[in-house]
Parts: structure tokens; C-alpha cells; sequence
């Protein structure tokens, strides 16, 4: 497969790579591609996700995110009503970046679609994660995953623990070498924050990672259903945010 990268012009063809990337993904390929909370790397097969893990040099501990969009969220997750008007209160009606880990419906088309070895590396005790409101793109491939009943999962697009990149030009050389697509679309929007995603767990409302937006989520939180979460101790103590990295089990 030849690598593709889109071009830079005056105007960026967003549908045009959105098709670009699918294709990609749906042929079983390797795409990276931005999101608000940074640039993150995809595969559309077991082969490509396994090919990430290595490159990434992640540890047993670590789980793919499912690629999907806000209908997948809610027809994957088994979720009891005030949970997930948590969910689209800071989703939709504040229109943040969030995610979310959550008992899933293992009967689910597209789950059915995904093999046994990629689904133990992408779910622990009966949940599984995902990012809602990650950008046009995003909820787009999201969208024409599910669509296609074609499973795509990722990560950030970077080496483990080196941090989220927020510039396509610092995503390490060798994780941009095994893309078959890659999107530049510059600086992301929440590079502010020099974190990635904030990562909620609702099976008990626990967070898994303080990151972008923590601050809004946690008010909007606070404001609409009285859930207090913990204090960000700040970059200087936490810089990564994680707050329960080593707290899942390895998979096989």
C-alpha cells in the first residue's frame, strides 16, 4: 500500500481525506489522523493494531480506544440514564472532548465484528473505552465504522509515555513510518492543555486521566448533577495526567 499524505493548500479537502482514510482503515491499513485533543494513530485490523503496539512500545496495561461516534457510544455502552446524561451533558450540550469507559453490550454488531485477541486488548473487566467528541474526523470514521460494521481502534500517536503530540511533525519518526495515511491539519485545538483526552471510568466515576478540558468537565459536573471529581494537582506533579495507569490487569 503507498503512503498517502494530504496535501497543504489554501482550502484542506476534509471530505476527500476522510475518504482517503477510510479506505485505508477498511483495507486494513495504519492512518493518523487528528483529533482536538491531539493526533492520534489508527488501525483497521488486528495486524495493524498489534503493528501500533509494538511500534508504540506500549505495556500489557494499555487498552486500544474503540473509534466510534456519539450513536456507537450510546448503543455500545450499557449505561443507566443519569450516566449517560452525564455524557451527552458534557459532550453535546458543552460540546467537550471526553473519554469514556463504560460496560459494553457484547452483542453488538460491530463488537461481533472484532476478534477474540483484539477485543482482550481493547476492553478489561467488562468495559470498553472510547472518545466522544473528538473532532469532525474522528466522529466521522466513527461513524463509517459503524456503518460498515468495519471495527477501527487507536491510541495517541506517539511512543508510550513520551506525551500526546499536538503537531503531526512531532509525532516520532517511527510511528509515522508504518502509517499508510497521515492528515496534517497543524496545531490541534486543546494543545493548551499539553494533555491528552480527560478519561472518565461510569461503572463507578472514577477518573482514569485528568487532561484537556478537566477543568470545564469537572464544573460542568459539579453544576449539573453534583459530582465532585478530585482536584488536577497540576503538570508539575502529574504531568500525564494518569491517575490509575497501572490499575488494569494485562491482557493475554
Amino acid at each position: 500500500m503507498a503512503r498517502q499524505t494530504n496535501t497543504i493548500e489554501s482550502r484542506i479537502d476534509v471530505d476527500g481525506d476522510i475518504r482517503r482514510v477510510f479506505s485505508v482503515l477498511q483495507a486494513g491499513g495504519i492512518a493518523i489522523c487528528p483529533n482536538t485533543v491531539g493526533y492520534g494513530i489508527w488501525g483497521g485490523s488486528p495486524e495493524a493494531l498489534e503493528r501500533i503496539y509494538r511500534t508504540k512500545e506500549r505495556g500489557p496495561h494499555k487498552r486500544n480506544a474503540l473509534i466510534t461516534d456519539a450513536i456507537g457510544q450510546r448503543e455500545i455502552h450499557d449505561l443507566e440514564p443519569r450516566k449517560q446524561d452525564m455524557i451527552d451533558c458534557v459532550t453535546v450540550d458543552h460540546d467537550l472532548p471526553l473519554g469514556v469507559i463504560a460496560p459494553f453490550r457484547a452483542g453488538h454488531p460491530l463488537l461481533r465484528k472484532v476478534q477474540p485477541s483484539l477485543l482482550a486488548a481493547s476492553t478489561a473487566n467488562g468495559t470498553i473505552g472510547m472518545l466522544l467528541n473528538g473532532g469532525h474526523i474522528h466522529s466521522t470514521i466513527g461513524r463509517l465504522s459503524r456503518e460498515a460494521l468495519h471495527p477501527v481502534f487507536g491510541s495517541s500517536a506517539n511512543l508510550s509515555g513520551t506525551g500526546t503530540k499536538f503537531l503531526l511533525e512531532d509525532v516520532q519518526p517511527e510511528l509515522r513510518a508504518i502509517a499508510d495515511i497521515e492528515l496534517n491539519y497543524g496545531l490541534r485545538r486543546y494543545h493548551l492543555y499539553r494533555r491528552s483526552s480527560t478519561i472518565i471510568n461510569f461503572t463507578d466515576l472514577s477518573v482514569v486521566r485528568i487532561g484537556s478540558c478537566y477543568d470545564l468537565i469537572s464544573d460542568v459536573l459539579k453544576r449539573h448533577f453534583g459530582v465532585a471529581l478530585p482536584a488536577d494537582p497540576g503538570r508539575e506533579v502529574n504531568a500525564s495526567g494518569h491517575l490509575q495507569e497501572f490499575a488494569l490487569p494485562a491482557f493475554a
